[in-house]
């Protein structure tokens, strides 16, 4: 069997009509992810619904659908096979749904393009989206500036799109001069995967070349292990078998863990005694590495989704409370002390409380523009002390910031995203 190419997770975002979708699928066309025959229906489709150009987009919308229907989407459709990479594409419609993907589950965003539409350039969401990609650690960013065809393909108004963008990048804290800014076309196809004849003016990557420039992302095999539980199955013959991706860390067969919070909140010990991925038996498991396990004292109604299977001489904590920082990004009024919503950690939801709103962040310089605000609306950034109505197992961005984010739902939409910097664990 040939060894798979290693995954990197790679996240396009961007204004609604950045032409984000267009751009992927674009680039699943080109690279034969998507069939001649099926491009045409849905170019078929686009004419009769009166979009003619949006059967690009139609791609990614098919796949979005089937994923919110819960159908299995072909593999090579969402999976792009680079030089370097397996690219899988969290294509991210609104911000909203970028936020969740971003931080629940396995959309753990390896680097990212940030799309800006040339005629329109610069939009109020950029800056957020550049705070948002910054406060969930996302360091390597690219900036497509798409739609060239609709500016002539123009040398200066891409210069400018360059400018006010790097401008706000400086302002997140990313360095412009060591971000790429690609002229594309979505649409038309220039520099998406094959070389633009239109912009003699252009030297740098296309898309597809800039996914290898990326940088490999490093693997925390370094941090402790930390295996968040996604399923929990019953298999005959074997038992009790727990499903999830290792975080951190190097999970072996025969390593002492404690499973935490575990049914009772206090964890429950046990030791690894088979590990499996991709069907085969594995003696040992590193960060990154999705797998399915056994453990030596550990039953079916010892532990959930939700719970964290870490090494036992360093479990992961138990908070009491907690501070954290936060982007304020979808609240239908305002967030004010006393409000609970559900809180998404690694797999983990637990409803948790706002008992002190801190201090109001100015998100462009960090400093403090405010002592204990009373309220915070959409856009705010604030340090804040929560207190979980249940047992949460969590981390700072400091020990371990694969096990440190969060997202905040509420009504079934995203209402903040933030990492935990502070803890007081439960007696």
């Amino acid at each position: 069997m040939a060894k798979e190419k290693p995954n990197m997770n790679v996240v396009f975002v961007g204004h609604v009509d950045a032409g984000k979708s267009t751009i992927v699928g674009q680039i699943m066309f080109e690279s034969g992810a998507v069939s001649e025959q099926e491009m045409k229906k849905l170019r078929e489709e686009a004419e009769k619904h009166g979009k003619a150009g949006f059967e690009f987009a139609y791609i990614m919308d098919k796949i979005k659908e089937e994923r919110e229907r819960g159908v299995t989407i072909d593999l090579a459709y969402k999976k792009i096979m680079t030089q370097k990479w397996q690219i899988t594409i969290i294509d991210a419609p609104g911000h909203r749904d970028f936020v969740k993907n971003m931080i629940t589950g396995a959309s753990q965003a390896d680097a990212a393009f940030l799309v800006i539409a040339a005629p329109a350039g610069v939009q109020p969401q950029t800056t957020e989206h550049l705070w948002l990609l910054r406060t969930m650690g996302v360091k390597n960013i690219c900036v497509a500036v798409n739609k060239m065809d609709a500016v002539e393909y123009s040398e200066d108004k891409f210069n400018k799109v360059k400018e006010d963008v790097s401008a706000l990048l400086n302002q997140v804290g990313i360095k412009s001069e060591n971000t790429t800014f690609i002229a594309c076309s979505g649409l038309k196809g220039d520099n998406i995967v094959k070389k633009s004849d239109k912009m003699a003016w252009y030297k740098g990557p296309t898309i597809m070349e800039q996914f290898d420039l990326f940088e490999a992302p490093e693997l925390p095999t370094n941090l402790p292990m930390r295996m968040p539980v996604q399923d929990v199955y019953e298999i005959t013959g074997i038992g009790t078998v727990p499903v999830g991706k290792i975080e951190t860390g190097i999970m072996k067969v025969g390593q002492k863990v404690k499973v935490l919070p575990g049914r009772t909140g206090d964890g429950i010990a046990g030791e690894v005694k088979t590990i499996e991925m991709h069907h085969e038996q594995m003696p040992e498991a590193i960060a990154g590495d999705n797998v399915g396990i056994n453990i030596r004292g550990v039953g079916k109604k010892d532990l959930a989704r939700g719970d964290v299977i870490c090494e036992a001489e360093n479990p992961i904590p138990i908070v009491e409370e907690f501070i954290a920082q936060i982007a304020v990004i979808n609240h239908q009024t305002v967030l004010a002390k006393g409000y609970t919503p559900v809180f998404h950690v690694h797999t983990a939801q637990v409803p948790c409380q706002f008992v002190e709103l801190i201090e109001q962040i100015d998100p462009k310089t960090g400093q403090v523009i405010k002592e204990n605000p009373d309220f915070l609306k959409n856009g705010d950034v604030a340090k804040v002390r929560i207190k979980p109505q249940g047992n949460l197992a969590l981390e700072t961005q400091k020990e371990n910031p694969f096990t440190s984010r969060f997202a905040v739902r509420d009504a079934g939409s995203t209402v903040a995203a933030g990492m935990c910097i502070e803890i007081v664990k439960k007696k």
